[in-house]
């Protein structure tokens, strides 16, 4: 994985210049091209802005690994182009990005909507899992998957141009930014804020979609103050690709009835409009995309500044998590008792919150003389959990074969065996492919 530069978002924009800017926003795995099917309609009202993330429809690989960062790539790009104030409609990631917009730029965001997104996209060790797999097996195995997790099998069948589409499109990102996008949807977590979000706001979800349903768009309504819900019939995941008609029909009623007045900066305060009531929408057949013209690059743009903590613990845990996984972690402390507690407390404050956190060894690094470490003590167990931790700070399974090969000289065969034989499992389930 290439390391994070000032980079450029690829973009292009559609529309008459003199109107409202509405912004669209990609799904993970997907280029511009899935909003295809809305543009006819958007553009006679709005001037529409579509963004690629990065290294995905050609665009620059330069990993964003956070959903903060790739919001402060999209609102330095927009600052470059005189766009201060505008619409925001994203498909999951996009859909985090949007959310990201409402929380900490909500000056910006004249109204949002949310399709197919989560305050919390499953679980951290999921997609941090999902890395592992791309590391260790290339984009092929998501790419053959990625149809039945983005439509309905009737759809799917009914449409194969769409279907290979939507393969090429995943095979065609680069791997090492799919995986910085898997970790940034890894650590997006907003359930405790969506109080926050003061805008006027569209939730918009497939009925069959199983990857972000209905379940994850109700927590959005029922979070956000002033939220209205719609469930698309009949499709799944990417439903401005699966049920084009009926998705543009409810952003156009949207964005049309609930554009909120600009932020006033002397008060603080942001004013609601009233949205128009939606009703009942019907599944609409679709056909294949049309093919777009050539992308417009904006210039480059600066990174945004790191964010940290300051106190040992919370970074420790922090790291812990991510390193280790949620899973490892909750069951570690659920663990802990008057008798342990102290150690746990001990070992995430000084373990992880000092030494993995000092710059100079990366994880990886850090990583290679943990399993070293860990087969001269024999400590098996310990080498499970880090084995795993391995893989998901970067290092492949040839590179950890080399670190065990390494050890088998230094610390003795026999442990070396040992460390093999709980090693291969460990890789095993983590990179095979889960159906």
């Amino acid at each position: 994985m290439s390391e994070t530069t000032a980079a450029p978002l690829q973009y292009r924009f559609d529309g008459p210049e003199d109107a409202p800017v509405l912004i669209l926003g990609p799904s993970l795995g997907t280029t511009w091209h899935m909003w295809d099917r809305q543009i006819p309609e958007l553009v006679k009202q709005w001037r529409i802005f579509r963004y690629d993330l990065p290294g995905h429809g050609g665009a620059p690989a330069h990993p964003a690994l956070s959903v903060a960062d790739v919001t402060a790539r999209l609102l330095a790009t927009l600052n470059g182009l005189g766009v201060q104030r505008f619409g925001y409609a994203g498909c999951a990631l996009g859909g985090a990005v949007g959310i990201e917009l409402a929380l900490r730029h909500p000056e910006r965001l004249a109204s949002l909507g949310l399709i197919a997104a989560s305050p919390r996209f499953g679980t951290a060790d999921e997609f941090r899992q999902r890395g592992v797999v791309v590391r260790t097996n290339g984009l092929d195995p998501i790419a053959r998957t990625s149809p039945e997790r983005w439509f309905t099998g009737g759809f799917a069948a009914a449409q194969p141009a769409i279907t290979e589409w939507a393969v090429q499109m995943v095979r065609t990102t680069d791997p090492g930014c799919y995986i910085a996008a898997c970790e940034a949807l890894a650590t997006f977590d907003v359930r405790s804020e969506l109080g926050r979000v003061g805008v006027p706001t569209l939730v918009l979800v497939g009925s069959e979609d199983q990857v972000t349903g209905p379940a994850e768009a109700r927590t959005l309504v029922a979070g956000i103050p002033d939220a209205r819900l719609a469930v698309v019939p009949g499709a799944s995941h990417l439903v401005p690709v699966e049920q084009p008609a009926a998705v543009t029909d409810l952003l156009v009623r949207h964005f049309s009835t609930a554009w909120q007045p600009a932020f006033d900066a002397s008060t603080g305060q942001l004013t609601a409009v009233a949205m128009s009531p939606m009703s009942p929408l019907r599944p609409v057949p679709v056909a294949p995309l049309p093919v777009a013209p050539l992308a417009e690059i904006a210039p480059p743009v600066a990174p945004p500044e790191p964010e940290g903590g300051t106190d040992r613990y919370d970074v420790g845990i922090k790291i812990r998590r991510e390193v280790l996984g949620d899973a490892h972690v909750d069951r570690a402390l659920s663990m802990a008792d008057d008798f342990s507690g102290d150690f746990q407390e001990f070992i995430t404050r000084y373990s992880w919150g000092e030494i993995w956190d000092r710059p100079g060894l990366d994880r990886r690094t850090r990583s290679c003389i943990t399993i070293s470490a860990l087969v001269a003590g024999g400590h098996l167990d310990a080498l499970a959990a880090h084995t795993r931790a391995a893989l998901r700070n970067g290092l492949t399974p040839a590179e950890i074969k080399e670190v065990l090969l390494q050890s088998a000289v230094y610390c003795g065969v026999p442990a070396a065996s040992s460390a093999f034989t709980v090693a291969q499992q460990i890789i095993q389930e983590e990179t095979t492919p889960q159906g």
